[in-house]
């Protein structure tokens, strides 16, 4: 009799497991679902007319993921260095430079990754492009407040008005100082959560094939 209730508790225990297993294989396909229809807002987004800024009275998250041209003048004195950033799996830091408008007013534009060994510290005067440019990219809504953004936050200190966007430059074949790699575009693939998906069902599946097969056993035993 105490085998049997320990068979029947390590087969409750297992189908719990086996539970768990297609729980997460579950949140994979919701995950997969989201990325789906993120990938169609994005690619509605660019399909969009480019827009000129500086535009005022526009909420940001409008403005997410579309095109974005704009005219100015870099200000490298209030540049900021974004942490942490890796490309290729190598480290360093993004620049994020504000782009000085013709209306007076800011807006921060991410030139791109350099290489830093301890992914913090850059000479980021190695990098400069020049003063007036004409720049496209991708808009983002600009964050509020950034832990690894230095300094933290983008508009303090600034000596004029900063519009809440940063213009991402993706990889083009315009020329740019030695080591400074624009970021390339987002992918829109449906990333590997079908495939992780499809392997949490296999775990729970052979969780519970193995728990049949051994009551089966069980009961030819007894």
């Amino acid at each position: 009799m105490s085998l049997r209730r320990r068979d029947l508790a390590a087969a409750i225990l297992a189908l719990a497991v086996a539970a768990v297993f297609a729980r997460l294989g579950v949140w994979q396909l919701n995950r997969l679902a989201d990325r789906k229809a993120r990938n169609l807002e994005i690619q509605a987004a660019h399909a969009l007319a480019p827009v000129e800024l500086p535009l005022h009275r526009v909420e940001p998250e409008a403005l997410r993921d579309r095109r974005a041209s704009a005219r100015g003048v870099y200000d490298y004195t209030h540049e900021r260095v974004w942490r942490g950033r890796t490309y290729d799996g190598a480290p360093g830091v993004a620049l994020l430079t504000p782009l000085r408008l013709l209306d007076g007013s800011a807006v921060f534009v991410d030139r791109g990754w350099v290489p830093s060994p301890d992914g913090m510290h850059v000479d980021a005067t190695r990098y400069r492009e020049g003063d007036s440019v004409d720049v496209m990219g991708l808009a983002l809504p600009a964050p509020r407040d950034r832990g690894d953004v230095d300094p933290p936050a983008l508009k303090d200190s600034l000596p004029y008005a900063v519009l809440s966007i940063v213009i991402q430059l993706n990889d083009s074949t315009a020329p740019r100082p030695t080591g400074l790699k624009r970021w390339r575009p987002p992918a829109l693939d449906n990333g590997p959560h079908m495939a992780y998906a499809i392997q949490w069902f296999c775990f729970a599946t052979i969780v519970v094939v193995g728990v049949v097969v051994l009551l089966w056993k069980r009961s030819r035993e007894a």
